[in-house]
């Protein structure tokens, strides 16, 4: 993205006059309220066109997969949050959302962009499976994780990566980018000498992508995902505070491997 000035002043997505508000090429109170849900809104804001069912079908259960995930950091750092500045809910929802990076939710954006990255290489050199085993193998070399796939508790497969998959297949969504999620998935566990089964951030990506949603868009579904479980989390928060008890616990379980205090008795 290029930073200063710009040779094009413009927006595509939305405008508006003393008579009506456009979105997208849409009124937005003739052609949207009360017409159209909020995934095919989504879809509209973000792609400029109206999503079809399978489109519609394949983002309503990547949105549902992961909205709620338990008491995960970012959900704990939300709650602390609100119990620690009960005035301020747009800053606990905002620290959950911060919480969101590449190991936590967010992961579905590596695992997205390493997938476009192995299938581009395949395209270019004609040859999928290749480029995909020189990947895994680089990976291995520099030590580092498989996007999108592994997962320490479900070692013999993640449901839900296993349901999405299901979800592409009955909607005819099956491509290229879930070809190349299966393909490492398949030589990962030799290679990298490890279980590795698809988890939900491989298969997120893998059955968005296929059905068009575009790459550089990926973070934006757990990003609006889990801001529906943060404001379940936030609601729970205030009327049954566990924000301090969460604290207390850190302060019990975490033992002090400091210095010794120079006070004498």
């Amino acid at each position: 993205m290029r930073i200063g000035k710009q040779d094009q002043a413009f927006t595509a997505i939305a405008t508006s006059d003393a008579d009506s508000i456009t979105v997208r090429g849409f009124d937005l109170c003739d052609d949207l309220i009360g017409k159209i849900d909020m995934t095919d809104y989504f879809w509209l804001l973000v792609t400029g066109e109206r999503a079809n069912e399978q489109q519609r079908v394949m983002m309503n259960a990547c949105l549902v997969s992961i909205a709620e995930h338990g008491l995960v950091p970012s959900v704990q750092a939300a709650r602390m949050t609100l119990a620690a500045a009960p005035e301020a809910y747009q800053g606990a929802m905002s620290a959950g959302i911060l919480g969101m990076g590449s190991v936590v939710a967010g992961s579905s954006e590596v695992a997205g962009t390493y997938l476009h990255e192995v299938l581009e290489a395949g395209r270019k050199s004609g040859d999928l499976e290749a480029a995909a085993k020189e990947s895994l193998e680089g990976l291995k070399a520099a030590k580092k994780k498989v996007p999108g796939l592994g997962h320490p508790q479900h070692s013999t497969g993640d449901p839900r990566a296993n349901r999405l998959l299901a979800v592409a297949d009955e909607q005819k969504l099956t491509g290229d980018y879930i070809e190349t999620l299966q393909i490492l998935a398949r030589l990962a566990p030799d290679i990298m000498g490890r279980p590795l089964p698809i988890n939900v951030s491989g298969a997120i990506p893998a059955t968005i992508l296929d059905a068009g949603w575009p790459v550089q868009a990926i973070k934006a579904i757990p990003i609006l995902a889990r801001t529906a479980g943060l404001a379940a989390h936030l609601l729970e928060e205030s009327q049954r505070s566990i924000g301090f008890i969460m604290s207390n616990q850190a302060d019990l379980a975490i033992a002090y491997d400091g210095k010794p205090s120079n006070k004498t008795a």
